[in-house]
């Protein structure tokens, strides 16, 4: 098996701001892996908040190439355990080797990724489309652009939280979710609940920072909205902890490591009773075909990636109006639009 990867800078439809930062391109690593003619691909996109560059990406893949290129595997989980030893602390990467296996192996089944888990597509939740800060007459016309939608979810963090949901509120009658990305305090949390349940809000993602368990737990029993983490939960051993401090937790694949570790999680939070929610990180349709994989064991799913790009680099799962599209492949169904690095 060989290894390779491509750099690109994925330019965004809107500038992406949230509380803590803003960009206009998602930089972003396709991590190809090949054996036999096919090829499997996976993605992981850089983070300031993580500390991830593709720099430091591409320094771990260097390192870990040899194990990768003289590994035996007949399934991604075996594959995932071999590389953990040097990828415990490296789940951006590992993410990306994770999905590019599935990929792989999909192909080599001839079978799409959920099928080979014996998932079934009948009943799967619909995307969410996400607006970033803005000034509020800008986060209107974000939303007019993307009508339809099943939900959307809206940035906060601002001095003007609730007068941005009651502005949108008066142009769409589609479910609302908040994404406070740690930006309030328990007081603002408990106080904007209120007012937010009754402007059609289904719930509030990571309300505080991180780190800050205890004022979590007076959000949970005194919110009128169900929380959701997301900071608070990156990794598998994250789970049980957000039990009594969330309602919900929000995966996201580059965060616990790949679709290995999802799988674990969504299995540990539905026995902590807590609702499972997968998140993406502006992928390309590479990482959202992969996303799309595990739609079938989810409450919710926020997979707009693409669909806030400019211009994609993939062609895989389309999500359209927030409704899944899985073209007629195997694998995670993707392929790659340019031999060409962007």
């Amino acid at each position: 098996m060989k290894i390779s990867w491509r750099e690109y800078a994925l330019p965004l439809r809107h500038t992406f701001t949230i509380s803590r930062e803003s960009h206009d391109t998602q930089p972003t690593l396709i991590v190809e892996l090949e054996e036999d003619g096919l090829m499997g691909y996976g993605e992981a996109t850089s983070n300031p908040y993580y500390g991830v560059t593709l720099a430091s990406l591409q320094e771990t893949l260097s390192a870990v190439r040899p194990r990768v290129e003289n590994s035996r595997w007949t399934k991604p989980e075996e594959f995932w355990e071999t590389l953990r030893p040097d990828l415990e602390d490296q789940p951006f990467a590992q993410c990306a080797l994770d999905q590019a296996a599935y990929d792989l192996w999909g192909k080599q089944q001839g079978q799409p990724v959920y099928r080979l888990w014996n998932l079934s597509l009948e009943r799967i939740p619909g995307s969410c489309y996400t607006i970033g800060i803005d000034s509020t007459e800008a986060m209107i016309n974000k939303l007019q652009e993307m009508p339809g939608w099943p939900a959307y979810k809206i940035k906060l963090g601002a001095s003007r939280d609730l007068e941005i949901v009651r502005a949108l509120r008066e142009h769409t009658s589609a479910p609302f979710r908040v994404d406070a990305n740690c930006g309030w305090s328990v007081e603002e949390a408990i106080r904007n609940s209120e007012e937010m349940a009754s402007l059609g809000v289904e719930f509030i993602e990571q309300p505080l920072p991180a780190e800050d368990w205890k004022g979590q737990r007076e959000v949970y029993s005194q919110s009128k909205l169900p929380t959701f983490a997301d900071e608070s939960c990156q990794s598998e051993a994250d789970v049980d902890r957000c039990a009594g401090h969330f309602h919900g937790i929000n995966i996201k694949l580059v965060k616990c490591g790949g679709l290995t570790p999802a799988r674990r999680m969504i299995d540990a939070a539905k026995k902590q009773g807590l609702l499972v929610m997968v998140g993406c990180m502006t992928e390309s349709s590479v990482g959202i075909s992969a996303i799309a994989q595990l739609l079938p064991l989810l409450d919710f799913v926020d997979m707009d990636g693409a669909a806030l790009l400019a211009r994609d680099i993939a062609d895989g799962v389309r999500v359209e109006r927030g409704i899944c599209h899985y073209p007629d492949r195997p694998g995670l169904g993707v392929k790659l639009l340019s031999e060409d690095a962007g």
